[in-house]
């Protein structure tokens, strides 16, 4: 499925199921994985678990019955865990080694750009039809980015920020290829009434040395 027909189709990647279960099987929830995923009407991705994009709505439930089923406080833990096994996935498999070489070697605020860049271009994999930007100038700091019309806010209603999947994974892979220190804050969240979803991406400094690899 290419990018276009996904976004229309409001497709997601598996990793968005996959590693919530991971997280779930592999945490100290691992007696609720049956009862979440069953709430939200998939348990047959535990059987067959799903190799191609998903249809959003289906994330949606899934990341919904976390919050019903374990309450906000565990869901934002077992999230993160996912978000930061996504990232994982993504450093394994889909970037390129010799992207991943240059990156570490580049000053953060080179780095982050083109980290960034390619992280936009994909957005489609991982936002549905929702729209993913970044909202800061190229190079600066600390980098603002957004997501409108966030499939995993619809229909929810929350006190706090929602979006640990995507905090997460987004750290996850700033500490990885831009800056260790990397911290992902989500100041916005459709989910508690506002336009968007916003992150601040923030390390200890914006014109730090290259990092020194073995």
């Amino acid at each position: 499925m290419n990018r276009a027909s996904a976004a229309a189709a409001g497709r997601i990647g598996p990793n968005a199921i996959l590693q919530v279960d991971e997280a779930l099987a592999q945490g100290p929830w691992s007696a609720w994985r049956v009862p979440v995923f069953k709430r939200a009407g998939l348990q047959h991705h535990l059987l067959d678990p799903p190799q191609q994009m998903v249809p959003q709505d289906e994330v949606r439930r899934l990341h919904l019955s976390l919050r019903e089923t374990l309450g906000p406080a565990v869901a934002t833990t077992v999230a993160t865990d996912a978000g930061r096994r996504t990232a994982a996935y993504l450093l394994a498999h889909r970037i390129p080694r010799p992207v991943q070489w240059l990156l570490k070697r580049l000053p953060a605020h080179w780095a982050a750009p083109v980290l960034l860049k390619a992280i936009t271009a994909n957005a489609w994999t991982f936002v549905g039809t929702g729209r993913f930007r970044v909202l800061s100038a190229r190079g600066t700091h600390p980098v603002l980015l957004s997501i409108e019309g966030n499939p995993l806010c619809v229909g929810l209603q929350a006190d706090a920020p929602a979006c640990a999947f995507y905090a997460a994974t987004f750290e996850t892979l700033c500490r990885a290829l831009v800056h260790p220190t990397t911290a992902v804050r989500e100041w916005s969240c459709e989910a508690m009434g506002h336009s968007a979803c916003c992150f601040e991406l923030r390390w200890v400094s914006a014109t730090v040395a290259p990092m020194h690899m073995k």
